[in-house]
């Protein structure tokens, strides 16, 4: 009964952010060992915050001080946990040929938090019963969702930064993607340890107040993050013959695009597969694209109506110089 207790939130989850990604499912084999490898990382975390925590012991204690909890939660237990998180996340999906979508990112982020929620979660409930398991069905295993939620969302920014040329920006977003779920995670704990170390009843209430405020804007934040980041989806492609610059010599440049059913329509792939997607659902090869335009605000390469880094409309084609009757008969009039 505890063991259901405790994987039902995971599930539900799982669900949520996997039903959100509209635009082209992930494959279920790389999903399930995201999952399973996020359950690896509790090794990982287990082994770094027993030295952290031993170290940190050496100059305050971290269980009977208010300081060396908040140090504890944010310098030892959320480093070490979102740390192997993010290198599961960067070993599996970064040069994966399914990683085509913005939402991607979320999906494949949020599936390694919940692999190692649910390891830790069994183990929680194991130890300390049902009130454990619904108080952290609530709280606990959605925040690591919800860590996953922003380590996605500027994981994609940075493989878009990559695959536009846009080095310094891919740093800052690989940067981000990292000390963003540390921190609220940090933050999370750090509320809940520093009561728990106060041994005070006012403290103590205060930090709960001040954690049940923390989470729920931790939730609704990543709500907006995934229902938005769904809604407005894009996918990566690259169109090989294409110049970099005029001038050059041609060679594949990474093209930003809106995926829009009714301005994409449908194809027929060599392999005789009728698709809506702008990558075959059979062999997985891409789309062809006859058209691609400069967006005149940001300047990225685009195709199809709308600028998938801005948004920018496609503008509208110069309508054909007129040309008198009679003058294609004499091209070398001026």
């Amino acid at each position: 009964m505890l063991f259901i207790l405790a994987l039902i939130p995971v599930i539900g989850l799982i669900l949520f952010i996997y039903f959100n990604d509209k635009k082209e499912k992930e494959p279920f084999g790389l999903l399930v060992a995201l999952f399973f490898a996020g359950m690896s990382t509790v090794v990982s975390a287990v082994l770094l915050e027993t030295a952290g925590i031993f170290i940190l012991d050496l100059i305050t204690p971290t269980e009977t001080t208010i300081l060396g909890a908040i140090l504890s939660a944010t310098m030892v237990v959320a480093p070490a946990e979102e740390m192997g998180k993010f290198l599961i996340l960067r070993i599996f999906t970064w040069k994966n040929r399914h990683f085509n979508y913005s939402y991607d990112a979320i999906v494949y982020a949020v599936f390694i938090s919940l692999g190692f929620a649910a390891l830790e979660n069994i183990s929680y409930v194991s130890d300390y019963g049902l009130l454990t398991a619904i108080i952290r069905m609530l709280t606990a295993v959605p925040g690591h969702a919800c860590y996953g939620v922003f380590m996605g969302f500027f994981y994609s920014k940075a493989k878009y930064a990559v695959l536009t040329n846009k080095k310094g920006k891919c740093a800052l977003h690989f940067l981000l993607s990292i000390f963003v779920p540390v921190i609220t995670h940090g933050i999370y704990d750090a509320i809940l340890m520093a009561g728990e170390a106060s041994g005070e009843n006012l403290l103590t209430g205060i930090s709960f107040i001040l954690w049940i405020f923390y989470v729920t804007a931790l939730f609704i934040v990543s709500f907006i993050i995934v229902f938005k980041s769904s809604r407005n989806d894009y996918c990566i492609v690259t169109l090989p013959g294409e110049a970099a610059q005029a001038g050059q010599a041609a060679q594949p440049v990474p093209v930003q695009v809106v995926y829009r059913p009714a301005v994409a329509g449908s194809w027929t792939c060599s392999c005789g597969a009728e698709n809506n997607l702008n990558f075959c659902f059979k062999c997985g090869k891409q789309r062809s694209f006859s058209y691609t335009w400069t967006c005149p605000r940001c300047g990225s390469l685009s195709a199809y109506n709308f600028c998938g880094n801005c948004g920018t409309p496609r503008p509208a084609a110069p309508a054909p110089a007129y040309v008198p009757p009679g003058y294609q008969n004499y091209p070398n009039i001026r």
